[in-house]
């Protein structure tokens, strides 16, 4: 099943005179039960991919949908509804809300879903290893701590696939380890995991890895 879909999705920016183009014609899926990473340069428009996957940004040109359901060009609580229920987000910052706990931040997410499980956010937190940290907020937390928070919180709905930008990129190498572990079984389970990463052993661990640069998909792995 195919989860996720962009077709020919550019996106332009505007400074003064001048026009940058940050994605030109880039097109990519991912099915359900398969992990993809998203390689590339600095500036070569993975960032602002992932936040025209997501519906966070509307993209210039092209077609995004999600479990078969178009979330460019639609009302923004429309955008809201698609994401909250079906897309899992991890950005690099911004995952948490501070004045929450790690247990109250991943409880919004899954009332905002219209999910609340309460079996599942216990094994999430277990999941995370912050069983012992769940009623701590984001700031009493390390910063690999707070990284599984935000997976935890990004999975909190079950959504049908994870956007993950960078999910590995501030934390140690065990914490890398986890959240690694977490994402492959996520996938294992049936999700569809899309990760931006620098990292090669993330990428590693991806049944493909799709190579971007100055905006164009240059080669699929």
């Amino acid at each position: 099943m195919r989860v996720l879909e962009a077709v020919d999705i550019y996106r332009f920016y505007h400074t003064d005179v001048s026009e940058t183009l940050a994605l030109r014609g880039v097109s990519i899926h991912v099915n359900a039960g398969e992990m993809v990473a998203v390689q590339g340069p600095s500036g070569s428009g993975k960032s602002t991919l992932l936040a025209c996957l997501c519906g966070i940004d509307e993209p210039d040109g092209g077609c995004v949908t999600v479990m078969g359901e178009r979330i460019n060009r639609q009302p923004e609580p429309l955008r809201a509804r698609i994401r909250a229920q079906r897309i899992g987000i991890m950005l690099q910052s911004g995952n948490l809300f501070d004045h929450l706990s790690v247990e109250d931040n991943v409880r919004l997410q899954m009332v905002l879903a219209g999910k609340m499980n309460r079996q599942r956010l216990d094994m999430l937190i277990e999941r995370v290893g912050l069983t012992h940290r769940r009623r701590e907020r984001p700031a009493r937390i390390s910063g690999g701590e707070a990284s599984r928070a935000a997976l935890a919180t990004a999975l909190a709905a079950d959504p049908g696939i994870l956007l993950a930008d960078e999910p590995t990129g501030e934390v140690d190498a065990q914490t890398e380890i986890q959240v690694l572990q977490l994402l492959e079984d996520y996938r294992n389970n049936g999700g569809a995991v899309l990760v931006v990463t620098h990292s090669d052993a993330l990428a590693a661990h991806a049944d493909r890895t799709v190579h971007l640069y100055d905006g164009r998909v240059v080669n699929h792995e």
